[in-house]
């Protein structure tokens, strides 16, 4: 039985190693940029704020010279305001960052693995990007609008503003009033790239 036992968690390790996808070529971010912006129920300039957060990592996988997927994670414990007086930035940061928020003690990353780029015409963005995010342990499908260049192997992605339901992600005052006040979406607007590039030189992604 022992031998039986051995010989099947042997079969299992060979078939999860052979499941295993290998990449041609790997392709890491060397530049980027992630903002975001939170709302009060009455939205105005007074009561909407914005601020950053840095990419940990990021990478592009390539099957041959096909954009296969790409991979990255969000440094949650780097998110910052960046609209109020420096008083106000540190206590809206800590805010952010407390367990009525992002919690980032717990979860100190985010990531968001990009799983297919469908090309669009006649828009003011060429592509949509789907793919599945990861906040506070939860993972969610999202499409957004974007312009996606490749060129060999560099890969550059601008994405549109577009807005996450931040309860989805729980990601609410536990027991509080002030919560009814905060829209519950909160958008988002990043850039990365894996080198720098002129635009002239950028290709839109092509169908495979």
């Amino acid at each position: 039985m022992k031998r039986l036992l051995l010989f099947a968690m042997m079969c299992v390790s060979i078939s999860f190693v052979s499941a295993q996808k290998k990449f041609d070529k790997v392709s890491k971010v060397t530049s980027s940029e992630i903002r975001w912006w939170g709302y009060k129920v009455v939205k105005t300039e007074a009561s909407s704020h914005s601020g950053t957060v840095k990419l940990k990592s990021g990478k592009f996988n390539f099957d041959k010279t096909v954009l296969v997927d790409g991979e990255f994670i969000i440094d949650m414990r780097s998110m910052m305001a960046g609209d109020v007086s420096d008083e106000d930035q540190i206590k809206l940061t800590n805010e952010l960052k407390s367990t009525n928020f992002f919690e980032v003690k717990k979860f100190p990353i985010a990531k968001f693995h990009l799983t297919k780029i469908i090309p669009l015409a006649n828009s003011e963005y060429n592509s949509t990007v789907y793919g599945d995010v990861t906040i506070k342990g939860v993972r969610k499908t999202i499409s957004f609008p974007a312009n996606v260049y490749v060129t060999q192997f560099t890969v550059v992605v601008e994405s549109a503003k577009f807005s996450l339901n931040r309860r989805d992600f729980k990601v609410f005052y536990q027991s509080s009033l002030k919560d009814y006040f905060i829209k519950n979406e909160m958008d988002i607007q990043f850039k990365v790239s894996t080198e720098k590039l002129d635009n002239d030189n950028r290709v839109p992604v092509k169908k495979k």
